[in-house]
């Protein structure tokens, strides 16, 4: 029988087919509309995006505080992922190493929505593969994070760990930004090394086939959270062997 999974990210959205060609086109998706709603992804055992259509006029705005921050999309040759994004004429970061956690970039997708792009590998280390220049991202991408942020990290492992069966895989603590992350998949492989403080853990995380819920446990400010029409991220999916559960609110 298999496994639970992430199976999407809801989204409500200005222009769904406008937001879809985005996501096909630059950052290589493929299409696979589901009952309807315009969906994307990258197949596989990644979580998908469905791309739902709001009558909310007001634009998605995000905020630091906010329950959604982002999707990490995982590439094993960002370098090459980046060049083709500036070559478009997306507004991307250069790629850095940021301190022992990951070799990353960012942009935002049309309606603002923000991307991260990591690397399989730490900067300077082999990469899992070489990029090819004639595919979208160099080829290889998945859909590797969905991001929430909580100001409660205990009721979610609670909820995520303990109800749901999710395996706790790594936690990475930023004391200096006043935040800590913790990693849960539905999974199970074990991590290279069984304390999910170690640094040895992290780049094994972002060359998972599957999408991992991450939590930013922000110790400053509440978290606030959007009603279900608004802009923006609207569920985190779950199938729990045919049943589908949100995991979001």
């Amino acid at each position: 029988m298999p496994l639970p999974r992430i199976t999407a990210l809801t989204l409500n959205v200005t222009d769904p087919e406008k937001l879809a060609a985005f996501y096909c086109d630059i950052m290589g998706m493929r299409r696979s509309d589901e009952a309807g709603t315009v969906t994307v992804g990258y197949g596989g055992e990644g979580a998908k995006l469905e791309l739902v259509a709001s009558p909310v006029a007001t634009p998605y705005r995000h905020g630091r505080n906010d329950r959604y921050w982002k999707i990490a999309i995982t590439v094993p040759d960002l370098d090459l992922a980046y060049e083709q994004l500036a070559a478009r004429g997306i507004s991307v970061t250069p790629p850095g190493q940021f301190r022992d956690i990951a070799y990353m970039s960012h942009l935002a997708d049309p309606e603002g929505h923000i991307i991260e792009l990591i690397q399989h590998t730490f900067q300077g280390k082999p990469l899992t593969r070489k990029g090819n220049g004639t595919l979208p991202l160099g080829g290889g991408a998945r859909i590797g994070l969905i991001t929430l942020r909580t100001d409660d990290i205990d009721a979610e492992l609670v909820r995520c760990r303990d109800e749901l069966g999710m395996s706790y895989l790594s936690r990475q603590d930023l004391p200096d930004l006043e935040f800590y992350l913790y990693f849960l998949a539905f999974a199970t492989e074990t991590p290279p090394q069984p304390d999910p403080n170690a640094v040895e853990n992290r780049e094994w995380l972002w060359q998972r086939p599957y999408t991992v819920l991450e939590f930013q446990h922000r110790l400053q400010g509440s978290i606030n959270v959007t009603h279900r029409e608004d802009k923006g991220a609207a569920a985190v999916k779950i199938d729990q062997r045919g049943y589908v559960k949100t995991v979001l609110r």
